[in-house]
């Protein structure tokens, strides 16, 4: 993160809405606008993302504004929590850096009969075994392997592969965005050395922020939405965060390569080299969007595999089906993805590709694209805390169809670079300071846990207050963490 604030304009436009002005910088096509209250803005303020929002909003055939979830910190082109719709029939561009590196990171909730008073009693050992028997920690690979056809067809038909070989089930598919594949994925867009990464780490946590976490229902807000979801007080659920491991990180890395190139081939004049992009209908877009959607599928497969062996582990550890268990998928969300949707711009429906990086779909009752099961209430959109905080169940609204592209955050937002993080907890013992909140944390490195404490995050109940208030989404439940297993 940048030791720079930033010194621009930040006119406040609502109790939770902040402008950037279009005649900020030169070259800005729209207003950038930031999603905040008076508690985060100056924090906000400290860094260079909102700089990055005006960058954005340079991007070729943008439409009404660069916009930024209240999870804003600086990232790679775009900042993190960054939104961005384009129009390709106004020379609309595809951005990687509008993604990031690790394409269809995301998280899953799933949840259990089981009571905290099951749990609680054996927590430590059950701990244990999840440490023991999922996958985690830098370039760490798993049980299961895939070259060759069988990666191609997992690139291509994502989650609906697992189905035909056993791994996944068809209520699994229905409440996972997009059924867990992405049409128009193209496995000949993805290179050689990117199915090498990704041969081995399909059903691994990896490292850095990615996380398994044990969680008890501890407020609901919504009776109804918690009820459809089958979420009640008192009952534990299983968060997974993770992505497209290895292979959309090379993804992402190949096509920045190729677009490095684009904006002299096709005119484009950008604040920021790291904006680096093509527009959609050119053949690098093209390319780009298929390896994408690609290494999305990858990477729902990647939490389907993850939630696969949760369920093993449970149903040898309580020793009972997984099935007699309860253990449901809630629903599964992409954070860091590019999708061609159809919205209403200044009245006129249009299709653009919406830019989500760090953010999440938030659709809202009756959208189409909403599975049937949720279609009454509102898609269901999941944020994690950092490891020592709550975690919350929302519902898409439909002011986040007229706002933000149908978007809303992803989770807290940094405060802290990793290095920053690591430097705060020098001296530190993480695991006792959790342990103190009443929460076992199993880790592969000392580091992992000095990276991620609360100190490096923003406080998420107050990034999800600004959501709600704004009307992007709506309170459906609080989840505590009881445990967490990190890379």
């Amino acid at each position: 993160m940048s030791k720079e604030g930033f010194v621009g304009p930040l006119e406040r436009i609502d109790e939770t809405t902040w402008r950037i002005p279009p005649d900020y910088k030169p070259g800005m096509q729209v207003e950038g606008r930031i999603y905040a209250d008076e508690r985060l803005i100056e924090q906000i303020r400290k860094d260079q993302a909102p700089e990055q929002v005006a960058n954005v909003a340079t991007l070729p055939g943008i439409q009404v504004a660069s916009l930024a979830m209240p999870d804003i910190h600086w990232g790679y082109g775009f900042c993190i929590g960054g939104v961005a719709a384009t129009d390709p029939e106004e020379g609309g561009v595809i951005s990687p850096g509008g993604v990031g590196y690790d394409i269809n990171c995301g998280v899953r909730l799933m949840r259990t009969n089981l009571h905290i008073d099951d749990v609680r009693p054996r927590l430590p050992e059950l701990m244990n075994v999840l440490f023991q028997r999922i996958p985690a920690g830098v370039g760490k690979g798993g049980p299961y392997l895939f070259s060759g056809k069988q990666m191609d067809q997992l690139l291509e038909e994502g989650c609906r592969y697992l189905k035909k070989i056993g791994l996944a089930t068809e209520e699994d598919l229905k409440n996972t965005e997009e059924g867990g594949c992405m049409a128009g994925a193209d496995a000949s867009c993805v290179s050689n050395e990117a199915k090498k990464r990704g041969s081995d780490q399909c059903g691994t946590l990896g490292a850095g922020n990615h996380f398994l976490e044990v969680q008890v229902v501890e407020e609901i807000f919504d009776p109804q939405a918690a009820r459809v979801m089958g979420l009640e007080p008192g009952t534990v659920c299983v968060m997974i965060h993770s992505g497209s491991r290895g292979l959309g990180y090379q993804v992402c890395d190949d096509a920045l390569q190729e677009m490095r190139r684009c904006p002299e081939k096709y005119h484009i004049q950008l604040p920021d080299r790291q904006l680096a992009c093509a527009p959609i209908n050119s053949p690098e877009g093209q390319r780009y969007l298929a390896g994408m959607r690609a290494a999305a599928n990858y990477a729902w497969a990647n939490r389907q595999l993850l939630m696969w062996q949760t369920r093993e582990a449970f149903s040898e550890f309580f020793g009972k089906p997984w099935e007699d268990l309860g253990m449901e998928l809630v629903y599964d969300v992409a954070h860091n993805i590019a999708k061609m949707e159809k919205h209403i711009v200044n009245g006129k429906e249009k299709l653009v590709c919406v830019h989500r990086k760090g953010a999440t779909r938030a659709f809202p009752a009756g959208h189409p694209d909403v599975p049937e099961r949720y279609r009454a209430i509102g898609q269901p959109v999941i944020i994690p805390g950092d490891m020592g905080r709550e975690s919350w169940v929302l519902v898409g609204q439909p002011a986040s169809m007229e706002k933000t592209f149908g978007t809303t955050c992803h989770g807290a937002g940094r405060v802290l670079s990793r290095n920053a993080a690591i430097q705060v907890a020098r001296g530190r013992q993480i695991d006792k300071e959790l342990a103190a909140k009443g929460i076992i944390a199993r880790a592969h490195s000392r580091a992992g846990l000095a990276e991620e404490h609360s100190d490096a995050y923003k406080d998420v109940s107050i990034v999800v207050d600004i959501v709600d208030r704004a009307g992007l989404a709506k309170k459906v439940a609080r989840l505590r963490p009881l445990g967490v297993v990190k890379g």
